[in-house]
């Protein structure tokens, strides 16, 4: 049997690699490459593997270490600290979209009720969001540290926790009442209250200990997962339950970010095994299963739309800001299908929904990839046909205001972190420019802070002609841009230089840039003055160094915190 199971996994992690090159080289998700894996050498495909006894095992393995990393990876202070606007946009979203889903599978004649749960696990499926794609391509885009970018993970957190719920509810599904669900919510709180005490008390000295061998620090995390899947066993949960709990409990350690490191490897090779195993358990697909993934994952994007951007809209986030997030979550979780794997293994749906949600998550996985990449695009073409329906941008709902005031003499292009430290500057220093200042961006949390300093600003993307005509840059004497190409979405600071200097040959124009070439670059292309923030950085630190040779480190120190009490910037 070992022999067996062995050859299996040689053959399983063969294949997924002879899929994920090609895959990887046409910049797809991973995850498709190993679902098609395992179905190329499963039961319905080549028949290399057919044991069942191996494919549950190598699938109940990779489950365990995906839910132990997911557990990792969840950060519950930020859930603590979720604001509202991301509170209420979960929460619209989950509990809408679950109850979207309800209504829309029961209609579609899936079963709900009578020892049939299929409408609710795909209702469940089609609520969450994929953390791994959505991550990575945001990580690729520069955007995890913006208003979108927030947005998107804190929904993506809350999220977590109501599959966390759904796997704590999910044995008793097929007898809901109220005793049986009280009962296994008091196990999954008695092995919460076994996690919690040991991960007060007893793992951190443990670690503490160990920290310094490595590979103790990744046996023991190991150990510490494996002790609380057999206990969430003996309590009558789901391993996959244990672990999940078992990473949660951990996640805030200071030895966290390395525990997950060491097991990052391991985590990927288990994570390709899993998904190899799901792919063996995909039934050949038929014209039925493929026009239904094509319905569900229609539903999963009309049920985006309907419950992320509201909600984001009313709050005042204007249409860019609402819009993203929207397309950023328009895809599955693999979570959905674990959710899926452990409703088959528990006899609560049918194999083929298994293969809706599987080519669905395909479907999606490669839609999205896409979709986030151009989501700058998406949104500014989607805002032009709002606004012919009459839904207001923050720029046409009482924002412009202040331009009905004389033109203005300076306009600010783009406002982040450079842009905050220099308003912060004038305050200080030349209270009297910022009357004359006009600062131009999309940030709806920007636009808000600046109107409520008496800052003039005004709503739009900079990289948009008729947005810097609608600024008035054709009449500044003065024009700035401080952000950085990684931060200025849909162009460049070249581009936005040459079309500046095409709408005001005459204005003194600065600009901000990364390297000596690109200055040159700059200056070439008719800019007045190019500032190297590299530079002045780098001034600051020889400075810091000087002050250290000469033992006054601490004067220049407290120097900088009593400026730093000073300063009350709108981007922290």
């Amino acid at each position: 049997m070992e022999s067996t199971l062995v050859n299996d996994i040689a053959l399983c992690i063969v294949v997924a690699w002879l899929l994920a090159v090609p895959t990887q080289i046409l910049r797809q998700p991973l995850l498709i490459a190993y679902l098609g894996a395992g179905f190329a050498i499963g039961p319905v495909g080549l028949q290399w593997i057919q044991n069942h006894e191996s494919i549950k095992t190598i699938s109940e393995l990779g489950l365990i270490f995906l839910l132990f990393m997911i557990g990792l990876e969840i950060d519950l202070k930020k859930m603590v600290r979720a604001g509202r606007s991301i509170t209420v946009t979960a929460v619209a979203q989950v509990g809408g979209g679950l109850a979207l889903g309800l209504g829309f599978f029961w209609l579609c004649g899936f079963g709900l009720g009578g020892g049939s749960l299929d409408a609710l696990y795909l209702a469940v499926a089609a609520t969450i969001s994929s953390t791994v794609i959505i991550v990575k391509l945001l990580y690729d885009k520069r955007e995890l540290d913006t208003v979108v970018g927030r947005l998107t993970l804190g929904v993506l957190v809350l999220q977590d926790v109501f599959a966390i719920l759904f796997l704590a509810l999910q044995p008793n599904l097929r007898d809901p009442h109220v005793l049986p669900l009280l009962f296994s919510l008091g196990k999954v709180a008695a092995l919460g209250l076994v996690a919690y005490g040991a991960s007060r008390y007893v793992l951190p000295v443990l670690f503490r200990h160990v920290a310094r061998l490595p590979e103790l620090v990744l046996v023991g995390a190991l150990a510490w997962c494996f002790f609380m899947v057999e206990l969430a066993d003996g309590l009558g949960l789901s391993r996959e339950m244990g672990a999940l709990v078992a990473g949660v409990s951990i996640s805030t350690f200071p030895y966290a970010l390395d525990v997950g490191a060491r097991i990052t490897s391991l985590r990927d090779f288990f994570l390709m095994l899993f998904f190899v195993s799901l792919g063996m358990m995909i039934p050949a697909p038929t014209w039925q299963h493929l026009l239904w993934a094509l319905i569900f994952s229609l539903f999963v994007l009309a049920s985006r739309l309907v419950t992320v951007f509201p909600p984001l809209y009313l709050m005042k986030f204007g249409h860019r800001a609402s819009l993203m997030p929207t397309v950023n979550l328009c895809q599955i979780s693999e979570f959905s299908l674990v959710i899926m794997a452990l409703g088959l293994t528990a006899g609560h749906v049918q194999s083929g929904l298994v293969a809706i949600v599987a080519y669905a998550f395909v479907l999606l996985a490669v839609d999205s990839t896409y979709a986030i990449q151009k989501s700058d695009d998406i949104a500014n073409r989607v805002s032009r046909w709002l606004k012919r329906l009459r839904l207001l941008d923050l720029d046409q709902s009482g924002g412009d205001a202040d331009r009905s005031q004389q033109a203005p003499r300076i306009v600010l292009l783009g406002f982040f972190r450079v842009a905050s430290s220099l308003l912060e500057e004038l305050r200080l220093s030349r209270p009297g420019l910022l009357t004359e200042l006009l600062v131009v961006d999309f940030n709806p949390h920007v636009f808000t802070g600046l109107r409520q300093r008496g800052v003039r600003v005004t709503y739009g993307d900079i990289t948009r002609r008729e947005t810097l005509e609608h600024a008035g840059v054709r009449g500044a004497e003065i024009i700035l841009c401080t952000l950085p190409n990684s931060i200025l979405k849909g162009g460049t600071n070249l581009k936005l230089l040459r079309q500046l200097r095409e709408l005001n040959p005459v204005a003194r124009i600065l600009m901000h840039a990364e390297s000596a070439g690109e200055a040159r670059e700059f200056y070439a292309a008719g800019a007045s003055y190019v500032c190297l923030g590299r530079l002045l950085e780098a001034a600051e630190i020889s400075a810091a160094l000087e002050a250290a040779s000469d033992n006054l480190l601490d004067e220049k120190r407290a120097a900088m915190l009593e400026k730093l009490d000073e300063r009350d910037e709108v981007v922290s």
